[in-house]
């Protein structure tokens, strides 16, 4: 394997300051101190760290929060704490709503306690997938993508152009993937709707293709070095030369290509999905009016947005947040046309009937 040089020490600095350019402390002081808690479960970065202590010192609120990576973890730890959860705030997908809502675990979002809701992109804040039974369920706060990302020093742009050099003998003990996203990948890949909706009507017909995919992976897993959950987990496989190219989010392989790391990253030919994260209010939140001053504070300005962007490396769903990012922040949340078509947005429609095959296939894949 080729060796290329990287300054670690210099890469774990940039992260810890990535949040560092937040609005004026102006923006938190039109909520009223309130004293208390609110307890958050979401992904690292997502609450960058100057938000936090601005926050905490503007309004007394201490937030706690509790790193998250995996939506079907969050969702198991939530329904076993039904009815009475010690949360305040998730972060859940867009496409994953109506699991959450089918078992009473998220609120109705109330947008009228959100003075600054209308900073969000209305792409974003008013788009189908975000009305569910007549109510918001989240406020869209970051998008992002499955892509391939590879080191650019030891993978060609040709190759990283399609899924299949990520189970190739050549890669061999060079690859990881987040499993339960690469099962919707597969399906892709094999010619089917990894969605799902497609199959609504025949379960036989998605049990046999949640069937084919988990076989797939199976026959590939003394390729793969690892299988990983966490998008700081992959950074550091990559910095530590453990990986050529692996499954991302859009996200951390963004956060690496701009502290200088030689990182590429495509939508494969084959295609890829994209997904909108959002804070939610936890049904029967222990601390519902402190949820609403944070998600309100947190919503205030583009420069928030766009300091969560630099933090995490997804895309900000607030107006104008790109203004406050750099060219090479700018470069690394954009792709091709010619990739982006080869996008497609998960949808929820089939969600119930596909992760109910999907979550167990994934613990036989880790089985086998």
């Amino acid at each position: 394997m080729t060796k290329f040089t990287f300054n670690r020490r210099r890469f774990m600095s940039t992260a810890a300051m990535t949040g560092a350019a937040l609005a004026s402390p102006v923006y938190l002081r039109s909520a009223s101190a309130a004293g208390g808690e609110v307890n958050i479960w979401t992904y690292n970065d997502f609450v960058p760290k100057s938000f936090k202590k601005q926050f905490e010192a503007e309004t007394g609120i201490k937030v706690n929060i509790r790193l998250v990576d995996d939506q079907g973890k969050q969702f198991n730890l939530l329904a076993a704490e039904a009815p009475n959860p010690t949360v305040d705030i998730m972060t859940v997908a867009g496409h994953r709503f109506l699991q959450f809502i089918d078992n009473e675990l998220l609120a109705p979002l109330d947008t009228d306690r959100l003075s600054n809701w209308g900073n969000i992109n209305p792409t974003f804040s008013e788009s189908d997938w975000a009305t569910i039974n007549g109510h918001k369920w989240g406020a869209p706060i970051l998008s992002g993508m499955e892509i391939l990302a590879y080191n650019t020093e030891l993978v060609s742009q040709e190759e990283a152009m399609t899924w299949n050099t990520l189970f190739s003998e050549k890669y061999s003990g060079q690859t990881a993937y987040i499993i339960q996203d690469m099962m919707s990948i597969v399906m892709l890949m094999l010619g089917y709707d990894g969605n799902m909706v497609a199959y609504m009507d025949n379960p036989d017909k998605a049990a046999a293709i949640v069937e084919e995919a988990k076989q797939f992976l199976i026959s590939k897993k003394s390729l793969v070095r690892k299988y990983y959950d966490s998008g700081a987990e992959v950074q550091q496989m990559f910095v530590n030369q453990d990986i050529a190219l692996g499954h991302s989010w859009n996200g951390p392989a963004a956060a690496l290509i701009n502290d200088g790391f030689p990182l590429g990253m495509t939508i494969p030919n084959e295609g890829s999905y994209g997904f909108v994260y959002t804070y939610n209010v936890a049904n029967n939140a222990p601390n519902a009016d402190n949820a609403y001053t944070f998600l309100n504070a947190i919503l205030a300005s583009p420069e928030i947005g766009a300091s969560m962007t630099k933090a995490s490396g997804f895309i900000s769903t607030y107006k104008d947040a790109s203004n406050y990012l750099t060219d090479l922040e700018k470069q690394s949340t954009s792709f091709p046309e010619e990739q982006i078509a080869n996008l497609q947005f998960f949808r929820a429609e089939a969600n119930k009937m596909k992760y109910g095959l999907v979550d167990p296939a994934v613990e036989a894949v880790k089985a086998a």
